[in-house]
């Protein structure tokens, strides 16, 4: 189980590569996530996290939690 520290990490994540390098987890598109699902998310620690950036994504959970982060700044 992700405590709220390593949870609000993951959204926090910036993307290290590809396409969309430099973008938070939580910013990138579903069809993005979705394609991660399909082919496989990669190996250790920002795997994890864009499974659950994935997972969050697909029961359309992101919205909310991205006002919440950005009206907190």
């Amino acid at each position: 189980m992700m405590d709220k520290k390593e949870f609000l990490k993951a959204l926090q994540t910036e993307m290290p590569f590809g396409k969309y390098q430099g973008r938070k987890l939580m910013d990138l598109p579903g069809h993005y996530l979705a394609w991660f699902a399909r082919q496989g998310f990669p190996q250790g620690k920002l795997g994890q996290q864009l499974a659950l950036i994935h997972e969050l994504d697909h029961n359309a959970l992101l919205d909310g939690l991205r006002q919440k982060i950005n009206s907190e700044k």
